[in-house]
């Protein structure tokens, strides 16, 4: 059985051809033959076809067979309709967190590449000071370093201050932050290596040509008393240990192992070819 539906509003067709429909319809679905042209079915009381009750029940019944299919495709239609716009949301929110998606692994990219520039930057930069540090630690033709690598003198020898019981400065500074490698200037025996009072932990070393050198406010010593060092071998790092307002090494050339023998540690340096 087919129905035809317009847009808009649903109309049903005339009562006489539903009649007629649903006559047929529901005479084939029970098994009544029934001849809608036959006058036999009227026979006896001459009402027409359509004035009987059974008709107006077979009618009726149609009518409400009718619209529970009317009923159904409009439900059906929603569904659809319900459906198609459900779809519709989730694709848009599968292409929002695709996009989403794609974004955060282009920032991620981003950054790890920023990252990898920043870190090659750094070591580069890294290998270069390595490189500087390395060529002033370089021996000089008499076997002598400075006692830092790459770094300056920041108070000279003799420089007037109360912060010194003699008055002055018995030895120079250098620049230099807590944990840097301090080298023994030559090679040479430790003759001390401990507490020294005002310079804190100091290393002395008797050199082999007689002089001594000494080495104070260390945070670590790395050598002990009798033991042997070569030119730029490590002996110790520096610190901010005895007498001192801030994180230095503490450089002396001596003719004696004791304090009061000083001599110009630069002169001696520069004596032995070390560029200060």
């Amino acid at each position: 059985m087919a129905f035809t539906r317009a847009t808009g509003k649903h109309r049903r067709p005339g009562r006489a051809a539903r009649t007629t429909r649903n006559i047929a319809g529901i005479a084939a679905a029970t098994g009544v033959a029934v001849s809608i042209a036959s006058p036999a079915l009227a026979a006896g009381e001459g009402q027409n076809v359509t004035d009987t009750g059974l008709t107006r029940a077979i009618a009726d019944t149609g009518d409400r067979v009718a619209d529970n299919i009317v009923a159904q495709a409009d439900a059906q239609e929603e569904a659809a309709e319900v459906t198609a716009a459900r779809t519709k949301v989730e694709d848009a929110a599968v292409k929002n967190a695709e996009a989403a998606k794609k974004k955060a692994q282009e920032a991620q990219r981003k950054a790890a590449a920023e990252a990898a520039k920043k870190k090659a930057a750094a070591k580069k930069k890294t290998e270069a000071r390595a490189s500087r540090s390395e060529a002033r630690t370089t021996l000089s033709p008499s076997g002598f370093v400075a006692p830092i690598a790459g770094s300056y003198v920041s108070t000279g020898y003799k420089a007037s201050s109360g912060l010194w019981s003699s008055g002055s400065h018995t030895g120079i500074d250098f620049h230099a932050a807590s944990g840097t490698p301090v080298h023994a200037v030559g090679a040479g025996t430790v003759v001390e290596a401990g507490w020294g009072g005002a310079y804190g932990n100091n290393i002395v070393l008797k050199m082999e040509d007689g002089t001594y050198t000494q080495y104070g406010h260390l945070s670590s010593i790395g050598v002990s008393v009798g033991q042997k060092v070569s030119a730029n071998q490590q002996i110790a790092l520096s610190g901010n240990t005895g007498n001192t307002t801030g994180p230095h090494l503490h450089f002396e050339a001596r003719t004696g192992p004791d304090y009061g023998s000083d001599i110009d540690p630069i002169a001696y340096l520069r004596s032995h070819g070390v560029n200060v």
